[in-house]
């Protein structure tokens, strides 16, 4: 399964960047509400691992996971699950990598089409190892703008621009609004600078651009304002203006110039 390789290489470009982070740095406040960066890692890792278990041991991740949800959502995610993983800078960092690592390994030999349980609807092994490299990339980009460094492309990306494409309606459903008739036509550069075409061909709608900045919009870690992706038509322009290609409530963008790589 070529997207467990993907989750893989998009968990250690992210490692590149923290491997000799010093553990007085991990205590920073990063620009996305607050989280600090043992904040970030504690969320990959023990996502990570619901996610590992849910293929597992579907039973144990409904003991662990689904008969924990009301006490997460009383006492909030951060704190949630931060008691959930004491681990903390360097010795953190070792216990992720090791884990996504191993769990890459066994996942890529795993059927695509497996069915797997989640905290919300189940879905496919793909979809689920997709979400957690979306989830490392778009919580990535947060460490990276911290700390002033420039995040590396790849082809890889096209999986985030994938999601963000297929939960066009989500989208819409999570921000309370209803669902367009026709999706807009999206024209989008791959890193490579092949193009990338998706949506409907006779949409009067337009989105444009780099393929990249179209994930960061659907992910939430750039504001459209923030980004140099042309859009045309109302479908369009309301539908960057709110998208959010994750599960979950509603969730606001971020502010026009609040997310930025730090000088």
């Amino acid at each position: 399964m070529q997207q467990a390789q993907d989750f893989l290489d998009e968990s250690e470009a992210l490692a590149a960047l923290l491997a000799d982070l010093p553990d007085a740095d991990w205590g920073r406040a990063t620009q996305f509400k607050g989280w600090t960066v043992n904040d970030v890692i504690v969320h990959l890792y023990f996502w990570n691992r619901a996610a590992d278990l849910s293929l597992s041991d579907p039973d144990e991740f409904d003991a662990r996971i689904g008969k924990a949800l009301p006490d997460m959502m009383k006492r909030g995610m951060r704190t949630f699950e931060n008691a959930a993983v004491p681990q903390r800078g360097t010795a953190l960092f070792t216990a992720w990598q090791t884990q996504y690592r191993d769990m890459a390994t066994r996942w890529a030999q795993v059927d695509p089409k497996t069915r797997v349980k989640w905290a919300g609807p189940d879905m496919s092994a793909r979809s689920s190892i997709t979400a957690r490299q979306m989830e490392t990339w778009a919580h990535g980009q947060e460490l990276f703008d911290l700390l002033g460094v420039a995040r590396p492309v790849a082809e890889r990306i096209r999986n985030i621009v994938v999601l963000g494409v297929n939960t066009f309606g989500w989208s819409h459903k999570a921000q309370g609004l209803q669902v367009p008739e026709q999706m807009p036509r999206l024209r989008l550069t791959a890193p490579s600078g092949v193009i990338w075409d998706y949506g409907d061909p006779t949409s009067s709608d337009l989105i444009e651009g780099a393929a990249v900045e179209f994930a960061q919009v659907v992910t939430q870690t750039r504001n459209i304002a923030d980004t140099a992706l042309r859009v045309s038509g109302p479908v369009a322009r309301r539908w960057m203006e709110t998208a959010q290609c994750f599960a979950g409530g509603q969730e606001t963008p971020p502010k026009p110039g609040t997310r930025f790589v730090a000088g």
